[in-house]
């Protein structure tokens, strides 16, 4: 089957970029001697999820109990579901952990700790810690973070940070910074536990950018990544990975012509409507057009309209093209997490326009 064989929309997956990107996150890691627990949210398949595990520990991160269940299926059990616990939720972790998985679970609040030490089966539990981001979490010094501490008592298992206001960086010295205030959040959070008695096992910070780009981590013991397996147009503007480096992209259609513009049959529900590139040096609208072997020959040719069901890319004049209805292109999207939400396998190629594998994914909570 080659990729002019697919319908569209469909998402496609080079390999070749794949295995290139969790060869860069493996060596990053790799001069710091400290494990990596990739973070499965934006893959959600268990293909990437056993490449990306190669020279791995074997535990990885999720963010809904549907990825657990998928991936404890599939012989993972060391799992992070890095998502605030709801107490409605644990009984489904409960049973899952007394099915074979070793499901670590995570909270910020103390009356959900009480919770959880109070369960039949209660789960190893993480503190939420804020280093920065200002989502989830209690500050390093917050005296709630010693109460969680208590609350838990001998579930605690460590602590957890994640530097989402990393992508508000735009170069290797903000990621390099940032990673540090990180980095030295949790570890502090870390020490004011120990100082009180606990025990505390896991260390746990991470981000792409942050990952990649860190000068040190010392006191951490594990870090957390994702997107920088498939990469996107954002990661590529704030310097995660080159812009060639875009794994994933989403095979469309021609479906109409207009004087500098194509319509095509990938719109919002294929591409998502993030417009993260808004915000840097260089906005790609709601993605850059391809051509079917995703290569950038038509220049800056952008998605700048996204319907439900219908693109419009705006032409660059400086490179001329006529294609007809029916014609096939690929887009990179500015998000691939969001992008890839909207489909349910992956087209795997190795380069070349063969699709050699077709690799499902879950979806849903």
């Amino acid at each position: 089957m080659k990729l002019t064989d697919l319908p569209t929309p469909s998402l496609v997956l080079d390999r070749g970029i794949l295995l290139h990107n969790l060869a860069t996150m493996a060596r990053a890691l790799a001069r710091h001697g400290v494990p990596l627990r990739p973070h499965m949210k934006t893959a959600k398949s268990i293909d990437v999820a056993r490449l990306a595990l190669v020279g791995q520990p074997g535990g990885i991160t999720v963010s809904t109990l549907a990825e657990a269940e998928y991936f404890s299926a599939h012989g993972i059990a060391d799992i992070l579901y890095a998502v605030g616990i709801t107490p409605q939720k644990l009984d489904q972790v409960a049973k899952l952990n007394q099915n074979g998985a070793a499901i670590i679970v995570l909270t910020d609040d103390p009356d959900t700790a009480s919770a959880i030490a109070a369960h039949p089966a209660p789960p190893r539990t993480l503190i939420e810690v804020d280093t920065g981001e200002g989502r989830g979490g209690v500050g390093p010094h917050d005296a709630a973070l010693l109460d969680i501490a208590a609350r838990l008592g001998p579930n605690l298992a460590g602590v957890m940070t994640h530097a989402g206001h990393s992508y508000a960086g735009r170069n290797i010295a903000d990621m390099a910074r940032i990673a540090e205030a990180e980095r030295h959040g949790a570890v502090r959070a870390a020490e004011r536990l120990r100082e009180a008695g606990h025990t505390v096992q896991i260390v746990s910070m991470g981000s792409s950018p942050t990952a990649l780009h860190a000068a040190s981590l010392v006191g951490i013991t594990e870090v957390r990544a994702g997107v920088y397996m498939f990469g996107d147009l954002f990661q590529a503007e704030i310097g995660t990975h080159a812009i060639e480096d875009i794994a994933m992209t989403v095979l469309t259609s021609v479906i109409g012509r207009r004087p500098g513009k194509l319509l095509v049959d990938a719109g919002g529900m294929a591409l998502s409507k993030d417009r993260s590139t808004e915000a840097t040096t260089h906005d790609y609208g709601f993605g850059l057009a391809l051509d079917i072997a995703g290569k950038p020959t038509l220049g800056n040719a952008i998605v700048r309209k996204a319907y439900q069901e219908h693109g419009v890319i705006e032409l660059d004049p400086q490179y001329p093209v006529s294609l007809p209805v029916g014609a096939k292109l690929r887009i990179a999207p500015n998000h691939t997490c969001m992008t890839a939400a909207a489909h349910d396998r992956y087209y795997v190629t190795d380069g070349g326009d063969e699709v050699v594998a077709i690799w499902p994914r879950v979806n849903g909570w």
